[in-house]
């Protein structure tokens, strides 16, 4: 019977039916089912085979968008429910944001939901960020990886200053600094000293295991 809404939980992500995963979580816990098992069997199967078929060409950004929705609509029923000694294993600490100047949010968004999909604590702190304000943020969550977008040529500098004003404030050899938006590159990436360079929202997941794990 578990195995049944563990399979059901998880298309509900791939179809990108918030209100069925929503209403499914709430069955499960009805049903007794232990909700750690419900997100990891469940919800992060369904959010990894939405991330297959984002690779394989079949689901288009919006496909990913709208299972992540879906993924986060269960797990404000499923996480509230978790015991004490029965925390969802936290992957890394991120805090997330676009950099000052720049309004972008849909490519962060994406980032982030990713992110919690596979176990991160996603602190995002929004658009137009400075780097000022990267670093408070890092400070109160304890954080060790920083995720920050830049969507224009104009901005991508900003991306430089947040690691410079990590090094100012002691902690650059504490947090890792990963990079991504549509002008950046590995070569920026490389020029400005970042621990890391995604493309897109599922490298970045990829990226970001690997630096937390550094």
């Amino acid at each position: 019977m578990s195995q049944e809404m563990f399979d059901k939980l998880a298309q509900a992500v791939v179809e990108g039916e918030l209100e069925d995963a929503e209403e499914l979580a709430k069955q499960a816990l009805e049903q007794g089912l232990d909700p750690l098992a419900c997100i990891n069997e469940g919800l992060t199967q369904g959010m990894d085979r939405v991330g297959e078929l984002f690779a394989e060409g079949e689901y288009y950004l919006p496909d990913l968008i709208i299972g992540g929705e879906a993924m986060k609509a269960a797990l404000t029923v499923l996480e509230p429910a978790l015991t004490g000694d029965q925390e969802r294993e936290v992957a890394g600490r991120v805090v997330l944001g676009t950099v000052e100047g720049d309004l972008h949010e849909i490519g962060k968004t994406l980032v982030g939901t990713m992110l919690t999909a596979n176990g991160f604590q996603v602190t995002d702190i929004g658009v137009d960020q400075s780097a000022t304000e990267f670093i408070a943020a890092v400070k109160e969550s304890n954080a060790t990886l920083i995720g920050a977008s830049a969507l224009l040529t104009t901005t991508i500098p900003e991306q430089q200053k947040i690691i410079e004003a990590l090094a100012e404030a002691g902690l650059r050899d504490k947090v890792k600094v990963m990079v991504g938006g549509a002008p950046v590159t590995q070569a920026w990436a490389d020029k400005i000293g970042a621990d890391g360079y995604a493309e897109d929202a599922i490298s970045a997941v990829s990226v970001a295991k690997k630096l937390v794990k550094a």
